[in-house]
C-alpha cells in the first residue's frame, strides 16, 4: 500500500543539556548529513507540540512527558522559516510541492540522555558542544537554530528573573 504523501509542515527539534551540550543524529539515507531532530506532521490537524514530541520519541526514544524529561521542557520558540525541499526528497510530497514550513522547538534535557535510534531513519548520534554540533548540521538552517540556543536561554532567564521580582522592575 502506497504511503501517503508527506505534509509540508514540520518541526525541528533542538535537543540540549543545561552545559548546552546539543544531540545531533546522522541520517540513514544520506551518511555524512547531521542533524538536530526533524519531522513532518501525520496529519493536518495535529498539534505542532504534538508533532515534535512524536518525532524525538520515534527518532530518539527520549519521551517527553516521562519522569527524566517533563512536557514543559518542551518548548515552542515561536519561530518558523520556509525553505526549499532539496530536490532528492521532492517524491515523498505531493506533486507539485516543493516548499516546506519548519516550526523551532527546543528540548532541554537534564544531562547526555541515552539515545535509542530508529535504524530506519538514522545510524549514530553524538552529544557536543553547541558550537560543534551546529558545525557539524548540513542544513544551515538548523545551524542557526542551534547557535541561538545562548540567546534564547539568557532570554528565558532574564524573563524569569523578572516575573520572580515583587516590584516587577
Amino acid at each position: 500500500m502506497l504511503k501517503p504523501p508527506k505534509i509540508p509542515e514540520s518541526v525541528l527539534v533542538v535537543i540540549y543539556t543545561p552545559a548546552l551540550d546539543v544531540l545531533i543524529i546522522e541520517r540513514a539515507d544520506r551518511p555524512g548529513f547531521w542533524q538536530s531532530v526533524t519531522g513532518s506532521k501525520d496529519r493536518i490537524d495535529e498539534p505542532l507540540e504534538e508533532t515534535a514530541a512524536r518525532e524525538v520519541a520515534e527518532e530518539t526514544g527520549i519521551v517527553v512527558g516521562s519522569a527524566l524529561v517533563s512536557a514543559d521542557a518542551l518548548v515552542d520558540w515561536g519561530e518558523q522559516i520556509e525553505y526549499e525541499i532539496y530536490p532528492v526528497w521532492r517524491h515523498r510530497y505531493a506533486e507539485g510541492v516543493t516548499r516546506n514550513v519548519e516550526h523551532w522547538f527546543g528540548l532541554e534535557v537534564p544531562h547526555r540522555l541515552e539515545v535509542t535510534l530508529a535504524p530506519r531513519e538514522h545510524t549514530a548520534h553524538l552529544w557536543l558542544p553547541y558550537e560543534e554540533a551546529a558545525a557539524r548540521c548540513f542544513s544551515s538552517s538548523n545551524r542557526d537554530a542551534i547557535l541561538q540556543l545562548p540567546r534564547r536561554l539568557h532570554a528565558g532567564a532574564s524573563l524569569a528573573g523578572a516575573a520572580q521580582r515583587p516590584d516587577g522592575a
